[in-house]
């Protein structure tokens, strides 16, 4: 018998192949499927999920409602594989999706953000710069941290003042500018975090921060 998890991994790997990530929905879909496999079945069925559900509670509708989207529509148990198979319906788990109100930061508050990582202590001091640099970066351009994270070198262009987002949200890529000001402190980063990698032998600004992390901001 093929489990529900077997032909689940196939589907992820198919999906992923062709660009998507699906991290969430993976963890999600895994945790019902492998229920479903300690369960001894290899299809879906109401009572199935609603078992499943029940192991989580009410706290966790968000999490029910994706695995409830997931298992209607994914073929791992879908009827062309087992003609057992019940497709939950839409409305199952009663709730409406609810977003936490977003707290939106002062200039000052984002000052004293920007204030305070810069004194994060470090051997070669490299910590606080890359901190506050990110902090500060994405506070002036409005960049997610994951694309700020995922800047490149070729990405950023400080004497125009130009930064490209090549893997913005939809894989669309988008530009955003940084003024004078912003850009001689980018300047003064890219200076200090060439200065700390050189005390690291091995070591390029390109890869590792001085810190021996993982260099948050690789491009400048």
């Amino acid at each position: 018998m093929i489990t529900l998890t077997e032909r689940l991994d196939d589907y992820i790997s198919v999906r992923r192949s062709l660009g998507y990530d699906l991290s969430f929905a993976a963890r999600v879909l895994r945790g019902f499927t492998r229920f479903a496999d300690r369960e001894g079945t290899d299809h879906i069925t109401v009572d199935l999920f609603l078992r499943w559900k029940k192991g989580f509670g009410k706290a966790d509708n968000i999490r029910g409602r994706r695995g409830l989207e997931w298992c209607a529509c994914s073929p791992a148990g879908c009827r062309d594989t087992n003609a057992r198979t019940e497709v939950p319906p839409p409305g199952l788990i009663a709730g409406k999706l609810r977003r936490g109100r977003p707290y939106i930061y002062s200039e000052a508050e984002v000052a004293m953000i920007v204030a305070r990582a810069a004194k994060l202590p470090s051997r070669y001091g490299i910590r606080g710069w890359t901190c506050s640099t990110l902090f500060g970066l994405i506070a002036v351009t409005g960049l997610r941290i994951n694309e700020a994270i995922a800047l490149d070198e070729g990405d950023v262009d400080l004497d125009e003042g130009v930064i490209t987002v090549k893997r913005s949200k939809n894989g669309a890529a988008r530009f955003r500018t940084v003024g004078a000001e912003h850009g001689r402190q980018l300047r003064a980063y890219r200076t200090e975090l060439t200065r700390c990698s050189a005390l690291r032998p091995g070591r390029s600004s390109g890869s590792k921060a001085a810190s021996g992390r993982p260099n948050l901001l690789r491009a400048l």
